[in-house]
């Protein structure tokens, strides 16, 4: 849900009612991923999607099905050779949506998804506020779709349980809600969304319960060192991805933000000195265009011992060798090596700095998702690769 969050949350503040549809869970190969999003006004309007295509027009009346019945409900969508007219996913694939009527006068529910849909709008920005939204997507049907929200410092708003009386329901409410904000703690540190199963009383056992948590965090940064016009062209492609884009360069007269429009920031320093002082996380992607040792060295030291998501350098194999020596002499083994993208981009042909700036993103998006790089005509491969598959590079699995 918090891929359309921007004009999700226009629609809280207009007052608007709504019903939103979010895929759960995906299997095989399906169009889109947990947290993706369609949600229907009260007028009939539409936006975001599940399934590219496929499935939208029952989604669509599914959702304006809730909005007549106040109901909640999950419908799973797959494919049948069998019936030629079932609605489903050409694809092959399976998906879970679960469909949530928000109207303007819940006074439960809505106040959690605006909050959080807010915090997700803000995200836009990369000193927005992380935060992730729980809700129960599959368990008791007087559970569906309860929402919580959490902050990283374990601070919530909503609640999982029902609104019921009695000690015995609030200590397994209670119970859940603390289940629930440990699991979204965790995804969010990561930058996931997932599902999690848990049990109804917040432990591992009794009634199952699936947890639906989506993480809203600022977006990815890619980081250009080198202010040429490979740069720029990087740049451009770097925000059409959803990164939060930094040009760095030493050289001031070259360095500058007419030069780099795209760019969110423009940076003169030194490029090592800069790496230094700066945030980077486990989705942060250095490009190093500099292919200058003087810059390269120091700046590659430094950036192979981080936990970053990529790193490549620009240069001819023969930089490439030249690269690596120097690296080992400055105490460098062979595992942190490895990790180099040099030279940087995949074999495209490219020749101009936009298409060379394509040849790098399209590294950078396969080794974010997990991809091969080899065409997928003729390759016995899935066209849509399993996202847990690039945790452990600390790719998030969600949209940015």
């Amino acid at each position: 849900m918090l891929d359309i969050a921007a004009e999700l949350h226009r629609w809280c503040e207009e007052g608007r009612d709504f019903a939103v549809a979010t895929v759960v869970t995906a299997v095989g190969s399906a169009p889109r991923q947990p947290g993706a999003a369609l949600a229907v006004d009260a007028a009939g309007t539409a936006i975001g999607s599940v399934s590219g295509g496929c499935v939208e027009g029952a989604v669509y009346d599914l959702c304006q099905d809730a909005l007549r019945t106040g109901q909640t409900v999950r419908e799973s969508f797959g494919y049948s050779d069998e019936d030629a007219f079932a609605v489903g996913l050409t694809c092959g694939g399976t998906i879970d949506i679960l469909v949530t009527p928000v109207p303007a006068d819940d006074t439960r529910l809505r106040p959690v998804l605006a909050a959080a849909l807010s915090a997700a709008a803000l995200s836009g920005d990369v000193d927005g506020r992380p935060a992730a939204l729980v809700r129960i997507a599959g368990g008791p049907p007087e559970l569906l779709g309860r929402a919580l929200l959490v902050r990283p410092d374990g601070s919530y708003e909503g609640s999982l349980g029902p609104a019921l009386d009695g000690t015995a329901a609030l200590d397994r409410t209670a119970a859940l809600d603390r289940t629930a904000v440990d699991e979204a703690r965790a995804l969010l540190e990561a930058g996931r969304t997932a599902t999690v199963e848990v049990g109804a009383d917040g432990g591992r056992c009794g009634e199952p319960v699936t947890l639906l948590v989506e993480s809203a965090v600022p977006p990815p940064r890619m980081i250009v060192f080198g202010a040429i016009d490979f740069a720029g062209a990087l740049a451009r492609i770097g925000k059409f991805l959803g990164y939060h884009v930094t040009v760095c360069d030493a050289r001031p007269v070259f360095a500058t933000a007419r030069r780099f429009p795209d760019a969110d920031e423009v940076v003169v320093e030194w490029p090592h000195r800069y790496l230094d002082a700066t945030e980077v996380d486990a989705r942060t992607v250095l490009c190093v265009l500099t292919h200058d040792a003087k810059f390269d060295i120091p700046l590659l030291e430094r950036a192979l011992r981080l936990p970053v998501g990529y790193v490549g350098a620009m240069g001819s194999r023969r930089t490439h060798e030249d690269r690596l020596r120097r690296l080992r002499e400055a105490g460098l083994g062979e595992s942190a090596l490895a990790r180099l993208r040099s030279p940087i981009g995949l074999d495209l042909g490219a020749r101009t700095p936009e298409e060379t700036a394509l040849s790098i993103a399209s590294e950078i998006v396969a080794a974010r998702r997990g991809g091969s790089g080899v065409p997928l005509t003729g390759a016995h491969i899935p066209i849509h690769h399993d996202l847990s598959a690039s945790v452990g590079m600390g790719w998030i699995g969600s949209v940015v």
